[in-house]
């Protein structure tokens, strides 16, 4: 089997309007890729955005890996993966840019390889057989929302079978977050599972003094308090802090991870599969969250399509976040019942776009 032709593409899929502690937007990106073989399967691959970006991705799969794939077999994948992770692009940037437009082709190519196996990717991993996963809703935990808006959504997740929700914190002021967070914690009550994420913009002493008072509520962990480079902080807010700590949004490469494990800096490790360079990698990553006890929990930039597959085959990977922004999008979107994945059964990685959706929502 060889490529024959490689299209990237971006899709943007309209949401509601949402805000972290610094990204409000009402577009989730997807750019990505076709790849074409002369069996006649094409794979699908792509990464997620915030709608920003999403030219510099595709530019770098057209300009730079395309030529790399043609003529190449789809199920060489890590001899693929080395020679695009060596392009001419990895003297500009080996993260980013580079790492999510690997990611997007390293799919699509993973994608084509369950397609004629027809088997879901999960059992091509070696998943052993169907499961429900856990899930966790990060959804209704937005910092644009009221408090009453708040309340209003977390209440609804629990009503649909949630254990577990997420929200947002980072307001410039840190004790209306503190108030925020005891508004949700009285509402739920103490048996459902709450986390907190900062989205990277505490400094040291804020996390180490706000994450503290925080302890009063039993968040199960505490998400990206600090910039994500900054390794010697995360270790030492980790040997203060009761409450574990969770990250990986943020981090592109087998070698961050490594060193963030390491370091004794991490206790939740959401790697995402969008963000390093695609499902080989995110395959690494687990492997060495597993070699030192630690529990893989993605962050979801790819709205639970393909990570869903790499949750049932991964035995650290307890939970998965559920946002459910691109469930139009796609030919088998996920399906979540009373708080569970339902494990797909249809071969290939989930990632098939409906044609009428890629008709309206293609950016040209």
């Amino acid at each position: 089997m060889k490529i024959t032709k490689v299209e990237p593409f971006i899709v943007h899929c309209p949401i509601s309007e949402i805000a972290d502690s610094f990204n409000q937007t009402a577009v989730y990106g997807m750019p990505g890729v076709f790849i074409e073989t002369d069996a006649g399967i094409i794979g699908t691959g792509y990464t997620g955005t915030l709608g920003n970006g999403d030219d510099l991705i595709r530019d770098a799969i057209e300009r730079y890996y395309a030529s790399v794939l043609l003529g190449q077999d789809p199920f060489n994948v890590k001899k693929i993966w080395h020679e695009l992770f060596w392009s001419k692009l990895h003297w500009v940037g080996r993260a980013g840019v580079a790492t999510m437009a690997q990611a997007a082709v390293d799919i699509a190519l993973w994608d084509i390889m369950a397609r004629v196996a027809e088997k879901p990717l999960w059992q091509l991993l070696g998943g052993d057989k169907p499961k429900q996963i856990k899930s966790y809703n990060t959804h209704g935990g937005w910092l644009n929302k009221s408090v009453e808006e708040l309340l209003t959504d977390m209440k609804w997740c629990i009503d649909q079978g949630w254990t577990g929700v997420k929200m947002k914190v980072g307001k410039s002021n840190p004790r209306e977050d503190y108030e925020r967070v005891r508004a949700v914690r009285k509402a739920i009550g103490p048996d459902i599972d709450l986390m907190i994420d900062v989205n990277q913009t505490w400094d040291f002493n804020t996390a180490m003094t706000w994450g503290k008072r925080l302890e009063e509520f039993t968040p199960m962990w505490l998400e990206e308090p600090m910039h994500p480079d900054d390794i010697r902080s995360h270790r030492l807010l980790a040997q203060e802090l009761n409450t574990p700590i969770a990250l990986g949004e943020h981090l592109y490469t087998k070698f961050a991870f490594r060193d963030y494990i390491e370091q004794q800096a991490v206790e939740y490790v959401q790697v995402d599969v969008t963000r390093v360079a695609g499902i080989t990698e995110w395959l690494q990553v687990a492997g060495l969250a597993a070699c030192y006890n630690l529990p893989v929990v993605p962050h979801i930039g790819d709205m639970m399509q393909i990570q869903q597959h790499l949750v049932a085959a991964t035995p650290n990977a307890p939970m998965l976040e559920c946002i459910p922004w691109a469930v139009d999008a796609f030919v088998h979107p996920v399906t979540v019942k009373e708080g569970f994945i339902q494990t797909p059964q249809e071969p290939g990685a989930g990632t098939a776009i409906r044609a009428d959706f890629l008709a309206k929502h293609r950016v040209r």
